[in-house]
């Protein structure tokens, strides 16, 4: 990480996990734990109806709270849906877009994650940008070519002023939630990657700015290492941000 450059990011991607009652009680442990840890900031991204106790638990802590997904329209007839203006008024600062498993589960394209990210955007919500390969397209050796090709239509039509509120996360789809992980060799290259891809579309000065993190099985007994690399700036974090003590511990190794 360069703190001189950029902001370290942990945000726990809670799932499907945790009812609300649960998500207050997970908080007020969680708080003093990471009270005073300010050398990255502390995100949980947590289902739409934790979102209300989660806000409230996180009052006078320096944790912040991020949902797990937006719609691309600000209302209308789509059923089951969250926009973004409801997401802002709850309190929700985070939004988590493009996740594999929404990619995989319900039909995401890369047009889609583009339509919700400007969504996010343009409710003042700071977007957690997910890109990644499967397994297949790192054996067939495409693997930059498939996050490139993610994060340029991600961005499509996003400024330069626009992308201070964006954070990218490596996730390789083969490394969530199958305890594989990518070296942090592997990691740091293609983290590496998406900021020179980065640097393409707008400058070299905006790719510097630009925090990535990586979200491919991160946990307590190796995110020293992994965010020990130049380019990975944080993680984003499934199993592990459901157990405080272990989320506490990567925190600490982002300081």
């Amino acid at each position: 990480m360069d703190k001189t450059k950029r902001s370290a990011v942990i945000a726990g991607n809670w799932k499907m996990n945790m009812t609300p009652s649960q998500t207050g009680a997970f908080i007020k442990e969680l708080a003093p734990k990471v009270a005073g840890l300010d050398g990255c900031k502390v995100v949980l991204c947590v289902p739409y109806v934790d979102i209300a106790a989660a806000v409230e638990a996180a009052k006078g802590t320096n944790i912040e709270i991020g949902a797990e997904n937006v719609h691309w329209a600000e209302k209308g007839a789509y059923t089951g849906e969250i926009s973004g203006a409801m997401l802002s008024e709850c309190g929700v600062k985070y939004v988590i877009v493009g996740h594999s498993e929404r990619r995989q589960y319900f039909g995401e394209t890369d047009v889609t994650v583009n339509e919700r990210v400007k969504a996010g955007l343009s409710n003042g919500l700071k977007v957690i940008l997910c890109v990644g390969e499967t397994l297949t397209e790192r054996e067939q050796g495409v693997t930059y070519e498939t996050v490139a090709r993610q994060t340029k239509i991600a961005l499509l039509g996003v400024s330069a002023d626009e992308l201070k509120n964006v954070i990218i996360a490596y996730e390789p789809v083969w490394a969530i939630g199958t305890g594989k992980t990518a070296t942090a060799e592997q990691a740091e290259e293609v983290c590496a990657q998406i900021r020179g891809v980065i640097a393409d579309i707008y400058c070299e000065a905006c790719a510097e700015a630009t925090t990535i993190q990586y979200g491919g099985s991160m946990n307590a007994k190796n995110a020293a290492e992994l965010l020990s690399m130049k380019n990975i700036d944080g993680g984003l974090i499934g199993g592990a941000s459901l157990k405080s003590d272990d989320f506490t511990v990567i925190v600490k190794a982002a300081q």
